[in-house]
C-alpha cells in the first residue's frame, strides 16, 4: 500500500474502494442504453456524493448543469415539511420554469403547462411528472456522455 494510504482511516479506504467499483461499473455499462440499466446506473451516481460532485462538474464543462440542479430542487422539496414547500416551490418557478428563468429546463409544453397550472397552489407531488422527465432525459443524454468523458475517466483513475 501506498505510505500516504496507510495513514488513512480503514473507513475512508472502504468507502475509495466501493466509489471506485461503482465507476467501473458505470464505465462497463456506457454503451447499454436501455432504461432499466442506464436509470439504476445514474440513480446510483446521484445517491453517491462523490460521484454527483463529479458529475456536476462534467455537466458544468457543458454548460448544461440546469437539468441537474432541477432535479436535486425537486429532491430537496419531495423531502421538505409541507409548511415549507410553497416557498420551496416559487423558488423552483423562478429558477427553472418560468420562461426567463435563469436555469430554465427543456420540458414539453404539457409538463411546463401543468406546472403552471398549479404554481399558487403547490402539493407533496408537485414536480414529480417533471422531475422524471428530466431524470430520463440525463439518463438518456448526458449520463451516457458522462460515462465517455474525461471527467469520468478521471474518477476512477482517482479511486
Amino acid at each position: 500500500m501506498c505510505k500516504g494510504l496507510s495513514n488513512l482511516p480503514s473507513s475512508c479506504l472502504e468507502k475509495a474502494k466501493e466509489m471506485r467499483v461503482k465507476l467501473s461499473h458505470l464505465a462497463d455499462h456506457k454503451h447499454k442504453v436501455q432504461d432499466g440499466k442506464i436509470l439504476q446506473d445514474l440513480e446510483t451516481l446521484l445517491n453517491n456524493k462523490s460521484g454527483l460532485q463529479v458529475f456536476r462538474g462534467f455537466l458544468r464543462s457543458e454548460f448544461s448543469e440546469e437539468n441537474l440542479e432541477f432535479w436535486l430542487a425537486c429532491e430537496d422539496y419531495r423531502l421538505s415539511p409541507s409548511n415549507l414547500q410553497k416557498t420551496k416551490a416559487s423558488s423552483i418557478f423562478s429558477q427553472f420554469i418560468n420562461a426567463d428563468a435563469p436555469q430554465e429546463v427543456n420540458l414539453d409544453a404539457e409538463t411546463r403547462e401543468a406546472l403552471l397550472s398549479v404554481v399558487n397552489s403547490p402539493c407533496a407531488d408537485t414536480f414529480n411528472k417533471a422531475q422524471q422527465r428530466i431524470y430520463s432525459l440525463m439518463a438518456k443524454d448526458s449520463f451516457p456522455r458522462f460515462l465517455r468523458s474525461n471527467h469520468c475517466l478521471e474518477a476512477i483513475k482517482a479511486f
